[in-house]
């Protein structure tokens, strides 16, 4: 029996690790080896790892457990369950293990647009986060990706980091009036044609090619077509989620199950690995107390 179980070792279940490991509870870590943001070469915005590519991270926040008795296991979990006080899971070789409370970081993956020539550049020159790549596509000739109507704010708010900003529609023409209004007044320039595939070399785009032949140059793409998550746990304990898809929490990570907390990606709205890890800690202190108070005669 674990005092507790973490599943996801990324930044939020591994900084939970270590608050838990440091106050001698018993804890392992599942990790399916999948983060969001593994096809990126750098992590951004996180002070003192500015820049960091997101494997490094990860091995040396791995690394830096060791010392406190935290069990690893890249095993994947396949189901769990919540009775009378334990949680029970099962990993995808049918192995059982308990514990008395359980930790979901499991996090989310983006919706990616179905762009051919996407995959070799996703990561590199194509973002879905301006907080975390804007800076290193500044003063670019950015594309925003946005169908429909989806792409207007992030097109507006991409005005930011460069006056170059054009938002490509895909071959959709749902924009109003009011809208091709505001992003001529913000100097958004709007392509409606669709896009056959996107060019590049060595993983930095060159260019969008239009379904007419005509190939436009373009430095970077940013999109933001939603997410999901990456893992069916949360469903199958029972957990509520918001009208935005992640896991909703109340104070200190908590769930509304009783001994689950649910950290990072896959609980918040504000995506990003420095308040994944933050809530982590937050979920990490908050579980000891728990213990603490239990464990009391």
């Amino acid at each position: 029996m674990y005092d507790v179980i973490i599943i996801g070792g990324g930044p939020a279940g591994l900084n939970a690790a270590m608050l838990l490991g440091r106050s001698r509870r018993k804890v392992i870590v599942f990790d399916s080896g999948k983060p969001r943001n593994r096809w990126a070469n750098n992590m951004n915005g996180f002070l003192t790892s500015d820049g960091m590519n997101p494997r490094e991270f990860i091995q040396k926040g791995r690394a830096e457990l060791d010392k406190y008795g935290v069990e690893l296991n890249n095993m994947v979990i396949k189901t769990a369950t919540y009775t009378k006080g334990e949680f029970v899971v099962n990993d995808e070789a049918g192995k059982v293990y308990r514990s008395r409370k359980l930790l979901l970081a499991t996090g989310l993956k983006d919706n990616l647009p179905e762009l051919d020539g996407l995959e070799e550049l996703y990561g590199k020159s194509i973002h879905h986060c301006p907080y975390c790549d804007g800076w290193e596509s500044r003063d670019k000739a950015i594309a925003v990706y946005g169908p429909e109507r989806g792409g207007i704010g992030q097109a507006l708010a991409m005005k930011n980091w460069s006056d170059d900003v054009t938002l490509y529609t895909d071959g959709t023409d749902s924009l109003r009036h009011e809208d091709l209004e505001l992003l001529e007044r913000n100097g958004v320039k709007v392509q409606k044609e669709k896009i056959t595939r996107l060019e590049g070399e060595g993983g930095m785009l060159q260019h969008i090619v239009l379904y007419s032949g005509e190939k436009r140059p373009q430095q970077a793409m940013f999109f933001s077509l939603g997410t999901q998550q990456q893992s069916d746990l949360g469903e199958q304990l029972g957990c509520e989620f918001t009208s935005k898809g992640v896991i909703r929490t109340k104070k200190l990570q908590h769930s509304n199950i009783p001994g689950l907390f649910v950290a990072g990606d896959a609980a918040r709205d504000m995506q990003m690995v420095i308040v994944a890890a933050a809530e982590g800690a937050k979920a990490g202190v908050a579980i000891n107390m728990e213990l603490q108070q239990e464990d009391r005669k």
